[in-house]
């Protein structure tokens, strides 16, 4: 296997190294880290909605939406996927989509006077 410096190291030093990506606002190489950590690590919610986020900032919509659905089939509840789909959704262009993520979004996270 040709281990590149994206792909080196533990899983740990991974999830480091793409948060310093996204931190320095290198999202394309923080996708390139958590691509390959998603795929080791499917059930976890951080790295996944992480490479959601860089692929939004980078704008991948298309992957950041596949990401984000995977997070709010896995986790109905989970606000903050909510909100990044339903902002995806809106970037895209399909405000009609977007607009019950949103308002689900906003109660699941107590903001009930934007409803």
């Amino acid at each position: 296997m040709n281990t590149t410096y994206y792909d080196h190291g533990t899983a740990a030093e991974r999830w480091e190294r793409a948060r310093m990506f996204f931190d320095a606002k290198d999202y394309a190489a923080a996708a390139r880290v958590l691509d390959t950590l998603v795929e080791e690590v499917p059930q976890e919610t951080g790295p996944r909605l992480l490479l959601a986020r860089a692929y939004y900032h980078s704008a991948q919509l298309g992957r950041a939406e596949a990401q984000l659905r995977v997070l709010v089939e896995r986790d109905p509840v989970e606000h903050y996927a909510r909100l990044m789909l339903g902002r995806t959704l809106q970037r895209q262009g399909r405000g009609d989509e977007a607009e019950p993520h949103l308002r689900l979004a906003s109660a699941l996270a107590g903001d009930f006077a934007s409803l």
